[in-house]
């Protein structure tokens, strides 16, 4: 009776069925040929080695987080100095404010004043070095792809080095001002680095009036600029370019490999609170986009594909600058692939990657004041201050977002900031967030300013404050298994592979690049 039916169906349906199979060809033909210009659009080095530590956040979901190493809480107790190598920089805060590279057998790294060098990672030998001696506020460093190594060159510049040697292939000042500068680690995909300036070239000349930050993507083989995006939405600058400036990108953007969409933290803009004539914000009326915003880019044409503003007509100096994660989550009853954010305004924020939607937004450590829309002549203590909030890089593993925060006030009138509490005398913590609900699950304090990010390794997440502390933390129970003294305080954060973190402690006391290794019998080797 099989038989029969099978015939007849075949008859009735003979003239459709090379058209499926014709259909059938064709969608497996476009899905191998995105599949061949997604690989070749990752750098080598990076899809080389993705089990490294290629990329400054890890991977391009900006996740901070391995299961490749063979560190984890059974064995973390047994981590011993491998190596350590003097930084001899000089700048604003400290000596380095970035995240490593490891690729292979070698690390890539960059100071606060622009020296770029290629370390063996057995023992931090000396590959190559390049010496700018250019001052950066940070976090700079460098990004590595076709046989190249990117970095700012002072404020100013683009650099491409030879990755093997150091020598200078090409720079390219993308400056549009004298006190626009460059202060991100660039990100490398697709023939292009993307990269970003903010309205700022040293500590003496921030948000000055008529600076813009806009970000760039650059050809790698010339420096020669493929697009570029203002983060401020009028030329006029929210109309009064004399006074006000604002936006650009500190950190680097994660990147949607489905999609090719670009996702940016932005920072805030100027004045802020105020001037005496126009006090808490009055030069600039209105939302001024797209400061403390969540942009979504496409990476090919720089176009915008939307946009989410966490923080309104901001007047206290809280962007929306963390590396933005990406995710994916039950959140509301539906899965969904999420973008998680946050910034100086202590807030982790969870967005649908698609349209931008806030799906929950999670306060961390001490608010006060924080909401007003305008400040009287009167003293007004501020939580979280200018330097307080998120401050540095979160982590993602699943399920749970890792958020590093600062508890640090500021007092101001409506027209000026009058002192802000003493780095020494801040505290901060760190936050475990259930990506699905928002609810945070555990939150540890510190007597220090946390600002050395936070980076998962298997079972453990790692996390440093500014007193030259490192922790290492259960992630199911925010137990502390691991505490070590670094030689500096810590404000960067670390590159983890096999069985090695190697971390800049360059804050003050003695600059340091420390490795801290597992010994060989605990590390399979």
């Amino acid at each position: 009776m099989l038989m029969p039916r099978i015939k007849e169906c075949l008859a009735k349906y003979k003239t459709w069925i090379p058209l499926l199979i014709l259909t059938i060809a064709l969608i497996a033909t476009v899905i191998a040929a995105a599949g061949i210009e997604n690989s070749q659009a990752i750098p080598p080095e990076i899809a080389e080695h993705a089990k490294d530590w290629p990329l400054p956040n890890k991977d391009y979901n900006n996740t901070r987080a391995t299961m490749d190493s063979t560190i984890n809480s059974t064995n973390v107790k047994s981590l011993v100095v491998a190596w350590s190598i003097p930084i001899n920089a000089a700048g604003v805060f400290g000596s380095a404010s970035s995240n490593p590279l490891i690729i292979g057998d070698t690390i890539f790294f960059q100071d606060l004043s622009s020296n770029v060098f290629s370390l063996k990672l057995e023992d931090g030998s000396l590959n190559w070095k390049q010496i700018y001696n250019l001052s950066t506020i940070g976090p700079n460093g460098p990004a590595v792809g076709w046989g190249k190594v990117f970095a700012a060159k002072g404020v100013y510049d683009i650099a491409a080095l030879d990755a093997s040697t150091g020598e200078d292939i090409w720079a390219r000042n993308i400056s549009t001002g004298k006190t626009v500068g460059i202060d991100i680690q660039p990100l490398v995909y697709g023939g292009a680095i993307y990269t970003s300036t903010v309205p700022g070239s040293s500590a003496s000349d921030f948000y000055t009036g008529g600076g813009i930050g806009v970000i760039y993507a650059l050809d790698q083989k010339t420096g020669a600029k493929k697009w570029n995006f203002s983060t401020v939405d009028s030329p006029d600058i929210w109309g009064n370019k004399e006074v006000n400036s604002g936006g650009g990108c500190w950190y680097t953007p994660s990147l949607d490999l489905k999609t090719g969409i670009l996702f940016w933290g932005v920072g805030n803009p100027a004045p802020w609170p105020g001037t005496k004539e126009y006090p808490s914000g009055s030069s600039r009326p209105g939302a001024n986009l797209y400061t403390d915003c969540l942009l979504a880019i496409n990476s090919g044409s720089g176009k915008l594909v939307w946009f989410s503003q966490a923080n309104a007509h901001d007047i206290f100096d809280h962007d929306f600058q963390i590396p933005p994660i990406l995710a994916n989550a039950d959140i509301g009853g539906k899965n969904q692939d999420i973008v998680l954010g946050a910034g100086k305004l202590g807030k982790v924020f969870a967005f649908n990657r698609s349209t931008g939607a806030i799906l929950w937004i999670t306060a961390v450590g001490e608010h006060l004041n924080d909401q007003l829309a305008s400040v009287s002549n009167e003293t007004t203590k501020v939580y979280p201050g200018y330097f307080g909030g998120v401050e540095t890089p979160m982590a993602y593993a699943d399920g749970v977002v890792y958020v590093p925060y600062v508890d640090l006030y500021v007092n101001y009138t409506g027209s000026m900031m009058l002192d802000s509490q003493k780095f020494n005398e801040g505290k901060g913590g760190l936050a475990a967030i259930d990506v699905e609900t928002g609810k945070i699950l555990w939150d540890k304090k510190y007597d220090s300013l946390n600002v050395g990010g936070a980076t998962v390794v298997n079972d453990l997440v790692f996390t440093a404050t500014f007193d030259g502390t490192i922790y290492a933390i259960k992630r199911n129970s925010s137990e502390v298994v691991w505490q070590y003294k670094a030689p500096a305080g810590v404000n960067a954060w670390p590159a983890v592979a096999n069985d090695v973190i190697v971390w800049p402690c360059a804050a003050s006391g003695e600059p340091s690049l420390l490795a801290l290794r597992l010994p060989a019998k605990m590390s399979g080797q």
